[in-house]
């Protein structure tokens, strides 16, 4: 083949390898974006519950108390997890700490601990973190014997 020839074919594949890699960097992107707004929506919709039922006159520390549950940790510490912790201050059921995998940069009125840290004996863990559930579930079992509740559940059950 002549210069001019293998100069096209050469621009033409490189043309081609980089329409490749744009177009999977395209759709990594287009999946990362899916699946955030995917867990904003869940979580909306678990805030707008909430917002249901603390107008129907209900709190979470009823849930809790029916179940026996006097000390509890949240994890996921972030939104749903501090507002959590703020609904059962001065109520039956303390809030024995927080756990959350940026334990170091969160700041609440309880201790934060990490995944990785000895995980005190609590009534039952509560996990804010929805879109996850089955995933943090299977760590926590791993971790502490007690029950493992989604924060989602509990919300439809008062």
């Amino acid at each position: 083949m002549n210069k001019p020839v293998i100069s096209i074919l050469s621009a033409f594949m490189g043309a081609m390898a980089g329409a490749g890699t744009v177009g999977k960097m395209s759709a990594d992107r287009t999946q990362r974006i899916q699946s955030m707004s995917d867990k904003h929506l869940a979580l909306f919709l678990m805030m707008n519950q909430w917002v249901k039922v603390k107008q129907d006159g209900k709190n979470l520390s009823s849930y809790f108390e029916k179940n026996g549950y006097k000390k509890i940790a949240i994890y996921g510490m972030s939104y749903a997890g501090e507002t959590l912790a703020d609904e059962l201050r001065n109520t039956g059921t303390r809030v024995a700490y927080g756990i959350d995998k940026n334990a170091n940069s969160v700041y609440c009125d309880v201790d934060i601990v990490s995944m990785e840290d000895d995980l005190e004996t609590v009534d039952a863990v509560v996990v804010t973190a929805i879109t996850f559930f089955e995933e943090i579930t299977a760590q926590l079992s791993e971790k502490i014997k007690c029950p493992i509740l989604s924060l989602e559940d509990i919300l439809y059950e008062v």
